[in-house]
């Protein structure tokens, strides 16, 4: 292995190893607290544009499954791992996980006090960083990190689909790896459009097993468009970068609310938040991990769950009147779910499907189904 460098805007520096691929990246740099999921996490639309530290100590030990992606490529700028498994042991994995760096131009940087670039990002704040695989200085790493962009960027367009499509292929069917294979899906008889921000394939198969007949519509797509289609409900998905930028979204859901069901996961959380008349504020270091509590406000259950932003609804913006938050972060008391009190549409910050886990959430895509068929008079 040849030497790597990450180093923050702030004059932070950790010099360690580099795997991957040979090259630079530079992004908003954050942790994540999982101990699993490393896959889920890189492939993931929501870190477009950041580069990724894993708290957990040893990454790369069961390599790479191709099903557990939750998009067609890694979207991270660039990975920071304490320890890189010199095995990967996994009946299913084809590749390890250095070699799918490579094979998508990812650098990556290991052999660093990961638990120091945390504390340091709890205490300072999330900062733009760089990983360099080339011959710098220190000095000139840092200067490289300073010239990083993340916050005010549409990252929604860069991984938003092109082109609609239909969920429901052979291929995109259920991942629910049993002792008796496969589950069984149920007919789709309630048709819905899910707008992609950045939309993870989990959340794509959580909802066809709920019996919906998904289409797929791209970020930029109209009310009166999704309108057209006659859906009998609404999915706002996930999506990387700055809720406040995407004026587009804002509008179209605005000009949706009432019309049919409305259920949001994270950045569409934040979208209906601002469809609703809110407004969003970047968190310190963000939520990030599969270890979030989250208090129910209607019925006092705590679950724990996974998350992954970094902005937050503020809850003083919303419409009192129109708009109950109904569930709190117990670390920080942030937003964490929402409905508006006069139509079917509600969402959550944090993420149901949970890829990876845990599963204690995954009940609101069951509530949505209900929903959409009260909507529809099933």
């Amino acid at each position: 292995m040849s030497a790597a460098i990450l180093a923050l805007e702030d004059g932070f520096v950790l010099r360690g190893r580099a795997f991957g691929a040979r090259s630079q990246a530079l992004g908003e740099v954050c942790f994540n607290t999982s101990m699993s999921g490393y896959q889920e996490v890189l492939t993931d639309p929501s870190y477009r544009g950041q580069i990724v530290s894993m708290t957990y100590t040893e990454i790369g030990n069961y390599g790479i499954c191709p099903e557990d992606n939750e998009s067609d490529r890694p979207q991270v700028s660039g990975f920071v791992v304490r320890e890189l498994s010199p095995v990967a042991s996994n009946w299913r994995s084809t590749q390890s996980l250095e070699d799918f760096l490579i094979a998508h131009g990812i650098p990556g940087i290991c052999e660093v006090d990961t638990r120091a670039l945390t504390s340091h990002l709890r205490t300072r704040g999330a900062l733009r960083g760089v990983i360099t695989t080339e011959e710098v200085t220190d000095a000139a790493a840092v200067d490289l990190a300073k010239s990083a962009s993340y916050e005010g960027i549409d990252f929604v367009e860069q991984v938003s689909t092109p082109q609609a499509y239909d969920w429901d292929t052979e291929e995109m069917e259920s991942r629910e790896w049993t002792l008796g294979g496969r589950k069984p899906l149920p007919p789709a008889t309630m048709k819905i459009v899910a707008f992609d921000f950045g939309i993870k394939r989990n959340i794509l198969r959580s909802l066809r097993q709920r019996g919906f007949q998904v289409r797929v519509v791209p970020a930029r797509t109209s009310a009166e468009e999704v309108l057209a289609l006659k859906p009998d409900g609404v999915f706002l998905s996930n999506g990387p970068g700055d809720p406040s930028v995407l004026d587009y979204a804002h509008k179209t859901v605005r000009g949706l609310i009432g019309k049919q069901p409305i259920f949001g996961i994270c950045l569409g959380h934040q979208i209906l938040g601002y469809a609703m008349g809110g407004s969003t504020y970047k968190l310190k270091f963000g939520h990030r991990g599969g270890n979030q509590p989250v208090k129910d406000l209607m019925t006092g259950k705590v679950t724990i769950t996974s998350q992954n932003h970094g902005f937050a609804v503020d809850t003083q913006s919303v419409p009192n009147g129109e708009v109950e938050v109904t569930h709190s972060n117990l670390n920080d008391g942030t937003c964490e779910g929402m409905r508006h009190k006069g139509e079917s549409v509600f969402s959550v910050q944090y993420h149901p499907e949970a890829a990876p886990g845990p599963h204690d959430a995954d009940y609101f895509f069951d509530l949505f189904a209900k929903r959409v068929a009260e909507f529809k008079g099933f």
